[in-house]
């Protein structure tokens, strides 16, 4: 059992969500103004395009946030969106190649990339998977379903390929099984195998070897290899305490690769400063003790795993965009949650946080005694 709060969702994750939309459609626009209008004749277009988005995912936010009855925990919901998810990555190997990938559905002059979307699937998947089995969720038998579905899952992603997605998917799922309770030796055999997969993976394609070496090693070749890496840190360390002032970058004047949308970071620090930067990363780590908050004031072991999943999954790929820019890990092509440009990144995410707020007016009831909350609960 438990009681639904209308209007009592958590205030700081939906502020900080919504500052962290303006600051992406400001960034978006100071980023890619140039690039729009050599390419498109037209400097609003990727910020009309980033609007847009940002409006649907609101939108879905508001619809989510008063139902009442929690349709992501439905059987037939979690699953449906699981063989949904996984169709639209085997649709995509089917589409013609795009910037030699495929890892978008075009429809109508429409993209949408459904591995977005197959974050969130595995994770109500797991979670829902886990509520049912967790008296024997130790039974490495009980562990082979889960598994299975989720190295189908990584194949299909790599093999678009978006190795940095099955890398992170991999990651998030991981981190599910250890709050789930999985021992750590299964977690250790899980690694061994999975290593296996990415080290087969990394080793097939030439490119993903130099990424390693040049991250390594960057001014080994700064005209080459080296070159986004190099102009990324010096974007961010040209910025300073205040930053030259929105719109006033020069690295995103064709020198940084992707500014608008793997390297906005490098930008927001170079226009914002290292003030902005930091701010930007406090942001997300207010984000992360929010959704920790909600998992752990969660009514049941499914919402907390979802919510605590949810929460995971966007700081997680917020800390790799932001270790990434900073020279502190090789390049992946994993955008910036809220910040970067990117469509189907932004609806989902928003999507992933209607959930999380939808989650947040829930309380079980042994929490509420007759006539007022329980004082002895820290949570009232």
């Amino acid at each position: 059992m438990e009681i639904f709060r209308p209007y009592g969702f958590d205030k700081p994750l939906f502020f900080t969500t919504l500052i962290m939309i303006a600051m992406g459609l400001i960034m978006v626009y100071s980023s890619s103004a140039i690039l729009a209008s050599e390419k498109y004749e037209n400097s609003f277009h990727f910020f009309i395009n980033q609007s847009i988005a940002a409006g649907i995912g609101i939108i879905l936010i508001f619809l989510m946030m008063p139902i009442r009855k929690p349709f992501f925990q439905n059987f037939y919901f979690v699953h449906g969106l699981l063989i949904f998810s996984f169709a639209l990555l085997v649709l995509c190997l089917l589409m013609p190649a795009l910037a030699n990938t495929n890892r978008w559905i075009q429809f109508f002059g429409l993209r949408f990339q459904p591995s977005e979307l197959a974050k969130i699937s595995l994770i109500l998947f797991f979670a829902s998977y886990f509520n049912r089995k967790k008296e024997k969720l130790n039974e490495f038998q009980t562990l082979i379903f889960p598994l299975t579905v989720l190295f189908l899952f990584i194949l299909l992603i790599i093999k678009e390929p978006d190795y940095g997605t099955a890398l992170l998917i991999f990651i998030i799922c991981s981190i599910m099984l250890f709050i789930g309770g999985v021992k750590f030796k299964h977690l250790c055999y899980l690694g061994i195998l999975f290593l296996g997969l990415f080290a087969f993976y990394l080793f097939q394609a030439s490119y993903r070897i130099d990424r390693v070496f040049t991250f390594l090693s960057p001014a080994k070749d700064p005209q080459g290899a080296g070159f986004q890496s190099i102009q990324s840190k010096l974007a961010v360390g040209s910025g300073g305490l205040f930053g030259v002032s929105i719109g006033e970058s020069t690295q995103k004047l064709f020198f940084l690769p992707c500014a608008h949308t793997d390297y906005i970071y490098a930008i927001l620090g170079e226009e914002i400063g290292f003030i902005g930067a930091i701010f930007t990363l406090l942001l997300f780590f207010v984000f992360f003790w929010r959704g920790l908050v909600i998992s752990q004031r969660a009514p049941n072991f499914f919402s907390q795993i979802v919510a605590a999943g949810l929460t995971m999954a966007i700081f997680s790929q917020a800390l790799l965009n932001i270790s990434i820019v900073l020279g502190l890990g090789p390049p992946t092509g994993i955008p910036l949650p809220l910040i970067s440009f990117g469509r189907s990144s932004l609806i989902c995410t928003l999507f992933s946080i209607g959930i999380l707020l939808n989650i947040s007016q829930r309380r079980g009831t042994s929490r509420i005694r007759k006539g007022g909350f329980d004082k002895s609960n820290p949570y009232r």
